[in-house]
């Protein structure tokens, strides 16, 4: 089993939803964060005050899935949030070792069900 974290941007998240679901992911978590990379940054005046900008909001989807899912999700999200400019996020992949649902006790691929 595999995790896959993507770290997006807002825009992109519902568009990113929809694909995932034609493709049968039947569950995720996510969150609203935010973050800086190559941006860096900007500068913005607010009522004569100038302010800079320094992390950008973003959303963060985790999904645990077997492992012949994540080239298959990992191609979906690079096409539906690929703009070509500084900003559209990461990808992380990690090993899961284990994963129990709570509520039955029922543990390993049976628990992503």
């Amino acid at each position: 089993m595999k995790k896959i974290e993507a770290i997006i941007r807002p825009e992109a998240f519902q568009p990113l939803r929809h694909h995932l679901d034609q493709l049968g992911v039947k569950g995720m978590t996510v969150s609203e964060v935010a973050g800086c990379g190559q941006q860096k940054g900007k500068e913005g005046i607010f009522r004569g005050t100038k302010y800079e900008i320094k992390l950008y909001p973003k959303v963060k989807v985790e999904m645990v899935v077997d492992e012949h899912e994540v080239d298959p999700i990992v191609e979906i999200v690079m096409e539906i949030c690929t703009t070509n400019e500084a900003g559209d996020g990461k990808i992380f992949i990690s090993a899961i070792e284990e994963i129990y649902r709570i509520r039955t006790a029922e543990k390993g691929k049976s628990a992503l069900i």
